[in-house]
């Protein structure tokens, strides 16, 4: 998400999860106003490879629950993340889900995950491309037939609304007993961070919460 009557606009649709980007390079970088999102929905930053200060000053001036690490970040990286003590607006301690992104293109070595499976809370699995996010295009999801975890993963990487009838075939498939969410993202935009509002109610009814 990037601009604040979109955000509004997208709310009012009810998703589980919002997405900011807070890497500069991205054209979808925000730095605006959040305006009043309901509790019910978390909002999540995406960060590449920013250090440690900037991701907690960032949690802080946003609010945000969760993080979503799209970049090389170590295990050990997480687990500093992960044991940090963030409080909340009303100084309660607060737990900021962290979401690792591996990206995958024919295949994928899942020995990878091993280190990560204590100190995060979901993995991201996205498109191989020349971005860090957001290159528009599927990877194949028959790779997920060996996933060897039981931690719940987004699935991510250029779906939009063709993907409907293949979504609705993966979910009923065994490789998706762990999918605990679908990433919609630029096939849904009219330009980079403006979401096509129609477009995400019609997929989100219709195809996904049938």
């Amino acid at each position: 998400m990037k601009y604040p009557e979109n955000i509004s606009e997208v709310t009012h649709l009810g998703p589980d999860y919002l997405g900011f980007i807070f890497w500069e390079p991205s054209p979808r970088f925000f730095d605006d106003n959040m305006g009043d999102i309901p509790d019910n929905i978390k909002k999540v930053g995406v960060f590449v490879d920013a250090d440690l200060k900037e991701v907690l000053e960032t949690i802080n001036k946003y609010d945000l629950q969760a993080v979503q690490l799209h970049g090389k970040e170590s295990p050990e990286f997480c687990k500093k993340l992960k044991t940090t003590t963030i409080l909340g607006p009303d100084g309660s301690k607060k737990k900021i889900e962290i979401i690792k992104v591996f990206s995958i293109k024919d295949n994928f070595d899942f020995g990878i995950l091993t280190p990560y499976e204590s100190v995060c809370d979901y993995y991201l699995f996205d498109t191989k491309g020349k971005l860090p996010g957001g290159n528009g295009y599927t990877f194949s999801w028959e790779v997920l037939k060996d996933y060897p975890s039981q931690k719940p993963y987004f699935l991510s990487g250029g779906i939009g609304p063709v993907e409907a009838e293949k979504i609705k075939e993966f979910l009923g498939r065994p490789e998706s007993k762990y999918c605990y969410a679908i990433d919609l993202n630029s096939k849904f935009e009219r330009k980079p961070g403006l979401k096509d509002v129609g477009m995400l109610r019609e997929f989100m009814v219709g195809s996904i919460r049938y």
